[in-house]
């Protein structure tokens, strides 16, 4: 994705750098440290609560005995028909406004 910087490409970013911040470039190392940092914990954070939502949590339902697995809980279960389909008229209903 980035170039491999070498000897002479860094002490040239180094003298740049040095140029801009003179004095401040130890505080400026500092925050950007701590910049880093932050955002990691952040993305962190992020992975753990993501990670959080995937696992199943505890619910009332799944102490009923109706139910075969605790993975179909929520989900209704399918059950065919007994009978044949009784056929029913098709009558349209008057327009009303």
């Amino acid at each position: 994705m980035f170039p491999q910087l070498g000897l002479p490409e860094m002490i040239v970013v180094m003298g740049v750098a040095v140029l801009l911040f003179g004095k401040r470039l130890p505080e400026v190392g500092r925050s950007l440290g701590k910049g880093i940092i932050e955002f990691k914990k952040g993305l962190r954070g992020m992975e753990d609560e993501f990670h959080s939502s995937m696992e199943p949590t505890t619910s009332h339902r799944n102490d009923d005995k109706t139910f075969a697995h605790s993975n179909d809980v929520g989900v209704p279960k399918f059950e065919p028909p007994t009978q044949a389909p009784v056929p029913q008229e098709y009558a349209p209903k008057p327009y009303q406004d």
